[in-house]
Formats: structure tokens, C-alpha cells, sequence
């Protein structure tokens, strides 16, 4: 019989379930033995758009989508959905025979969590969130493990075996250096770095607060500013500014782009990080002992950004601002808090909660589930 291990990764719906399974598919491509992998998903959805990043792992599509919240021929539409999807999933597995099964929640997980039950198929989960979703407590119980961001989400969730991990998080958050992300980015090594951020797809708040900001932090204040404004915002943030800020492209103390290809090199860069609350950002910040300013997205399923961002300020490492109440004033006076002895206080703090490697931690974790 062969030690070679196969492999049913899922997680999606939206990008804080996705990338944390993709950072566990990448640490297991690395390992000898590893057989195959496959990612069970949705094809619409941006799982399959990164799946595609790994040609040694194999796509099985499922259709799938989130639950509707009203009794209506929408949800009845959406069982037969889910039923077809659950009989699919078990054909795979039986088809596949994987070794180990591992899920990060979302609607997308649901199928391969039930079909893993109905089969009697031991499996793990992971709950980014500091509010466990749906499918997390529903498949908790029966999970051979149960790992969570969030001490918090120990509370919520039911498993004789939960494990306080963090998140997965990239290779790279461990290797590179703030002074190689300075040197990469051409930032003197002695300047104080703010790094604002609304993700990959940018966040009009932040932008908006920062566009009238980066002229008095960068030249008052004398940081060095990273924006990150969003692919489809960076054009209106570029016309606003030549509207009010001219000169802004001969200053050497600014530096904004649409979008980093390699996040880790501005968020290892910078002191001070200004964001939105997702689960992936904030292992991140914590990983790379930032200090953060958290600004979360009001509308994020079950208000987990709101829980996340609260939780972090509760343990010291953040200030929190609401995104009703973020102008470039509120902005800069949470700024203006953090002085150089409360700045190292804070990221003294932040440096505790971080993990030594949780994604071996996970895949380790993953392995002790094979019979």
C-alpha cells in the first residue's frame, strides 16, 4: 500500500475562506508525501480563479450557493441544489478515495462536510472568524478536528477536539524581513511606514480619508505612505488627487498603487497598517507585529469584521473606527494616538499573539485525522 496521501480541500465564497485553504494546498504540495489534491468548489466563484494558479491540484466543480434566508421558491430552488451537490461530492469520493478531508467553512464547504458524514469519512475544519459561520457549527460536533482563529470561537462552536490556531498564513509572512520589504520598495529603513489598505478590491472609505491625509502625513508628519487603493478605484483616487494634491508625484514619501501582487512586502514594511477587519488581513498584521487602525466593512456576513476588530482591540494590538464615522479627521486623530512609546507598546503586544507557524500546525493536525 502506498504512504502517498490524498488529498479534498474546500473552502469558499468569499476570499477569507478561500486563501487560508489555498496557503494549507500550498504546504501540502510541498510535502513528499503528497499524492494529490484536489479542491472542491464552486466554478463561478473565485476559488476556481486561483485554483488555476496550481496545475499539479485538479478542480472538482460543484453548484452550489449560499443559502437564502426566507422560506420561498428561491430556497426550495436552492435544496434540490444543495442535494445534487452533496450527490456529486460523495461520487467523488468514492471515485478519488481520499486520505483526509479539510474544509475553511462557507457555503461552499457544505457538501463535501455532509457527504464526509454521511460516509462516515473522518474530516477537519477551520473556522477563520471570530464568528463562526453556518456550515462551522453545524459540522463541528462530528469534525476529528476542529481549529479556529479566534480564541473567541471556542465559545461558539461544540468539538471535544478545538485548537486555537490562527490563520494560515503565506510562507513569506515568516521569511521576509522589514528591511528587505524596505529595500524592495525603496523606503529608507529609518522612516516610519503607514500602509492603508482595502484589500484587493479597495475600500472607498479608506481611500476617500486617505486621499486628503497623504499630503500632511507624508510632508507634516514625514511617513512614508503606501496606499493600496483597489484595481477598479485607483483611477478616481489618481484624478482626485491631481485635483488637490498636484505635486503629489514628485513626492518620494508616497507610494500608491492599485494593487500588490506581494502584499507581504508592504504590510512587513509598515508601522502602522489602516484596514478593513477580514480574518486573513488581520493574521497578517499580527504575523508581521503591525499596529493597526481597523476600519470594518458594515456589512460583512453576521458582522464578523465588527467581532474581529473589537476582539483585537480588547487584546491591546488596535484602535477601531466605524466606517459611518471615518473622515481624514477621525482618521488622523486615530493616527495622532499612536506616539513612538504607544506605537512599540502596542506592537510589543501584537507580537505575542502571533503563531510560530500555524499553517504546519494545520497540516500536522490534518495528517493525525488519517486512519
Amino acid at each position: 500500500m502506498s504512504d502517498k496521501k490524498i488529498y479534498f480541500i474546500t473552502g469558499g465564497g468569499t476570499g477569507g475562506h478561500i486563501y487560508p485553504a489555498f496557503t494549507v494546498v500550498e504546504k501540502l504540495l510541498k510535502q513528499d508525501d503528497t499524492e494529490k489534491i484536489y479542491y472542491i468548489g464552486n466554478p463561478k466563484n473565485l476559488e476556481y480563479d486561483i485554483s488555476k494558479q496550481y496545475p499539479d491540484v485538479q478542480f472538482l466543480p460543484v453548484n452550489v450557493s449560499g443559502m437564502p434566508r426566507k422560506l420561498s421558491f428561491s430556497f426550495f430552488k436552492w435544496s434540490f441544489q444543495i442535494v445534487l451537490a452533496i450527490i456529486k461530492t460523495i461520487f467523488y469520493m468514492k471515485k478519488y478515495k481520499p486520505n483526509a478531508v479539510f474544509a475553511t467553512g462557507g457555503y461552499v464547504s457544505a457538501p463535501l462536510v455532509i457527504a464526509s458524514q454521511i460516509l462516515k469519512h473522518p474530516y477537519m475544519i477551520h473556522d477563520c472568524d471570530s464568528v463562526p459561520g453556518i456550515v462551522s457549527k453545524i459540522s463541528a460536533p462530528k469534525a476529528q478536528v476542529v481549529s479556529v482563529a479566534f480564541e473567541a470561537s471556542k465559545n461558539v462552536l461544540k468539538s471535544n477536539n478545538i485548537i486555537c490556531n490562527g490563520n494560515p498564513v503565506r510562507e513569506a509572512f515568516f521569511i521576509v524581513t522589514k528591511h528587505e520589504s524596505k529595500n524592495k520598495l525603496n523606503i529608507p529603513y529609518d522612516k516610519k511606514v503607514i500602509f492603508a489598505t482595502g484589500g484587493s478590491q479597495g475600500a472607498k472609505t479608506i481611500n476617500d480619508s486617505m486621499i486628503k491625509l497623504l499630503k500632511p502625513l507624508s510632508e507634516d508628519m514625514n511617513y512614508f505612505v503606501i496606499l493600496q487603493t483597489g484595481k477598479k478605484n485607483y483611477e478616481n483616487v489618481i484624478n482626485e488627487l491631481e485635483n488637490i494634491y498636484p505635486d503629489f508625484k514628485s513626492n518620494k514619501n508616497l507610494l500608491i498603487k492599485p494593487y500588490f501582487d506581494e502584499s507581504v512586502y508592504p504590510m512587513k514594511a509598515a508601522d502602522i497598517v489602516i484596514s478593513r477587519a477580514g480574518s486573513v488581513s488581520l493574521s497578517e498584521i499580527i504575523q508581521c507585529a503591525s499596529v493597526s487602525v481597523l476600519i470594518p466593512y458594515p456589512y460583512a456576513a453576521q458582522d464578523h469584521q465588527r467581532k474581529n476588530a473589537k476582539e483585537m482591540c480588547e487584546k491591546g494590538v488596535s484602535l477601531y473606527l466605524e466606517d459611518s464615522e471615518c473622515n481624514n479627521i477621525t482618521l488622523m486623530e486615530k493616527i495622532k494616538e499612536l506616539t513612538p512609546d504607544k506605537l512599540l507598546e502596542m506592537s510589543k503586544k501584537t507580537k505575542l499573539m502571533s503563531k510560530s507557524n500555524p499553517t504546519e500546525e494545520i497540516v500536522n493536525q490534518l495528517k493525525s485525522t488519517i486512519k
